[in-house]
């Protein structure tokens, strides 16, 4: 494959497709963590978000209330998150694991339930899936986190909530409250993101479709040193690589397919080792 095809268009565009799901979960993952609650479970959040919105858009024959039962997907995902890391106290780390293997046990349960089949749901037809919409949507979510991170009072707020705790309380803002807020917000991302890749990059919800993408989401993240930006163009470095595995896929090469698939998750281990850098965690991440 020449040069120029990797440049084309339709190269660019499969970078852009690739890291909307990404993009929607990592700015997720932004909202949690600022606030100063650990994110592991974007995973199951993705996962039940795909399942709503395919499910919904199947049955009401409409991608966007799709969309929306996705996001809200999402969101009860978190809020039951919420109920053991904040409620309960419970470690979040291990309660944010319980959440990623709670969704996927559950999935095949309610599939069952609705479509007889413990497997990928009915395909959706072109005028009940997007063309384009979920790319633009993601730039426009991630061009409000910004404003909202850096020019508004919840954004000052927010970030208060994850570096200093007892400023914040001092203040007189309630912190739980806070942070239950920031993992709404944190759902209704992550369970677009699940819902942009049942909706958009595929036809169907599968089992396990989200394939680690909660993870490179978190990676992305973390590179991106907790700040919207440069967590975005993490998110379109780890698409990139996503795309490039594909395009490789495709030719003649002496490389190993397996090898060639494991490209976009040895560049999330590289940016999580800290080869780029070292990134800093919120002081009040956890407490």
């Amino acid at each position: 494959m020449d040069g120029q095809s990797w440049l084309s268009l339709a190269f660019l565009l499969s970078i852009l497709r690739g890291a909307t799901p990404l993009l929607f979960a990592s700015l997720g993952g932004l909202f949690s963590e600022r606030s100063g609650v650990i994110q592991i479970g974007l995973e199951g959040m993705m996962l039940i978000g795909a399942l709503a919105g395919a499910t919904t858009a199947q049955l009401m024959h409409s991608p966007w209330l799709g969309f929306l039962a996705a996001a809200l997907g999402g969101v009860l995902v978190a809020m039951l998150y919420g109920l053991f890391a904040l409620k309960l106290k419970a470690d979040q780390i291990v309660s944010g694991t319980a959440i990623n293997i709670l969704a996927v046990g559950v999935a095949p349960f309610i599939t069952k339930l609705i479509f007889d089949t413990t497997g990928a749901t009915p395909s959706l037809s072109l005028e009940d899936r997007f063309a384009f919409e979920p790319v633009l949507i993601a730039v426009f979510s991630l061009a409000a986190t910004i404003y909202v991170y850096r020019w508004t009072k919840a954004g000052l707020v927010l970030q208060f909530a994850g570096e200093n705790p007892p400023a914040l309380t001092a203040a007189g803002y309630h912190l739980t409250q806070v942070r239950w807020r920031s993992l709404a917000a944190c759902g209704a991302l992550a369970g677009w993101g699940g819902g942009s890749l049942s909706l958009f990059l595929a036809s169907a919800y599968s089992p396990n479709m989200t394939a680690g993408r909660g993870f490179m989401a978190l990676a992305a993240l973390i590179f991106g040193r907790w700040k919207p930006l440069p967590t975005a163009g993490a998110c379109l470095l780890f698409a990139t690589a996503d795309a490039v595995q594909i395009r490789l896929q495709g030719n003649d090469s002496f490389i190993p397919v397996q090898f060639i698939q494991i490209l976009p998750y040895l560049v999330t281990i590289i940016a999580l080792a800290g080869f780029f850098g070292q990134s800093r965690a919120p002081k009040g991440l956890g407490q």
